[in-house]
């Protein structure tokens, strides 16, 4: 573990020393920031509808902000991510095979779990960082919308849907390893990460159109459909079993692949 470690450490120093990183960091803030803005906008108009021509007609998700905003706030971040986490970790791999040291890190006395496991870290580090810049949101809402009666956020819920971003952003982070691992071409790396988790994130839409059981089994490998309990603030232990087993068995097909790859 302490060599998964050191990998760890070395590949959270590449991405924090290159621009890279903070290119993403910022474009990020960027779109999430305009988004966030437009959904308070909404908010507010709906609150301004409410007082004039009464609460009955108003929807119940705008009667406060944790249901107005930040719950489809963080659907939307999970889309971000959808875009974000692909480049992020299409050169945990392919970038070793392009500047061809690779080889020198299949020499090493290394075994390949502790390089997979290493370069997971390191992906999820940096991961986790970029979800980490959404938190500032629901603590702007806290700070400048609380009045008499306390928080303006159900915290609870808030988090719940927070946690769920990072196990998003731990699942795509896997998916994307596992590709880079099978090709030297980062942007094909994470092209071909694009093309595995958005058909597999609409999978729900597709379900709509067929019969049961079908439809149920589509659901549960659907992305979308086990994320929304998880975003709205329900925790539903099915859902996180689900991405466990999805990040283990794509660390499972990066290991084969690495250890493929050491005695080819």
């Amino acid at each position: 573990m302490r060599t998964a470690l050191a990998i760890a450490r070395k590949e959270l120093s590449i991405y924090f020393t290159t621009p890279w990183a903070y290119a993403v960091f910022t474009a990020m803030l960027a779109i999430a920031s305009f988004f966030f803005v437009g959904m308070l906008y909404e908010f507010q108009r709906a609150q301004e509808m409410a007082r004039q021509f009464g609460w009955g007609n108003t929807p119940s998700q705008f009667r406060n902000l944790t249901d107005g905003v930040m719950v489809p706030f963080w659907s939307t971040v999970m889309i971000i991510t959808l875009f974000v986490a692909p480049f992020l970790s299409m050169r945990l791999f392919a970038e070793e095979k392009r500047n061809k040291t690779f080889e020198l890190l299949m020499t090493a006395p290394v075994r390949p779990i502790d390089i997979v496991l290493g370069k997971y870290l390191g992906g999820l580090g940096v991961i986790t960082a970029t979800l980490g810049l959404t938190i500032l949101f629901p603590l702007l809402v806290s700070l400048f919308g609380q009045g008499e009666s306390g928080s303006a956020l159900e915290w609870t819920t808030v988090l719940l849907g927070y946690g769920a971003l990072l196990l998003w952003g731990a699942t795509c982070m896997a998916i994307g390893m596992f590709i880079s691992a099978l090709t030297e071409s980062q942007m094909v790396a994470a092209l071909l990460t694009f093309a595995v988790l958005l058909p597999w994130t609409m999978l729900r839409g597709l379900g709509q159109t067929t019969e049961e059981p079908v439809r149920s089994f589509i659901n549960y490998l659907s992305f979308d459909a086990q994320l929304q309990s998880l975003l709205r603030g329900v925790l539903d232990l099915k859902a996180i079993v689900f991405f466990v087993s999805v990040i283990f068995f794509s660390l499972l097909l990066s290991h084969r692949t690495v250890e493929a790859q050491r005695w080819a």
